[in-house]
């Protein structure tokens, strides 16, 4: 790890920089979610199928969008793998269990169709609350050496 990162507290983390590490995590997690979403509804599959199809998607997202990052800074593949599984696991499961908490707990959301206004607000909305939730758990990450921080160790 960088020096600037072994001195870094909880408190030395700024709201931006933890936003910045949710909103990167959201982008992967929202591109799974939405496309699991659509996938299974478009697919007429059970409620948990299409919840565990947007799940899978989003880490899969998720990763992928770390990995790249860290690929373009020499990692080999097997690293990034690795610096991926530490950034982003806690930050994507507590952002899946929020999105799909809400999405559930929006009467009708998850039988509306994919034409249905209801459909798109509630995971819009999910996905929001999701954000709100997770951006003081990332702080608390990184102001630890962990989450994001260790993808930030590889940019410099």
């Amino acid at each position: 790890m960088s020096e600037a990162h072994e001195h870094h507290g909880h408190a030395g983390v700024t709201w931006s920089t933890a936003a910045s590490a949710t909103l990167h995590c959201l982008t992967g997690c929202a591109i799974g979610e939405v496309l699991g979403m659509v996938i299974g509804t478009w697919l007429g599959l059970p409620n948990v199928a299409t919840i565990a199809l947007a799940v899978a998607l989003a880490f899969v997202f998720g990763y992928a969008l770390t990995m790249r990052g860290v690929l373009k800074a020499g990692l080999s593949l097997k690293q990034a793998f690795k610096v991926a599984l530490a950034a982003d696991t806690v930050s994507i499961a507590v952002m899946e269990i929020v999105d799909n908490a809400v999405m559930i707990g929006v009467p009708g959301a998850m039988d509306a169709g994919l034409a249905n206004p209801l459909f798109w607000g509630a995971l819009a909305f999910a996905l929001v609350v999701a954000f709100v939730i997770t951006l003081p758990v990332n702080k608390w990450m990184i102001g630890r050496g962990r989450g994001h921080a260790v993808v930030h160790a590889h940019h410099h």
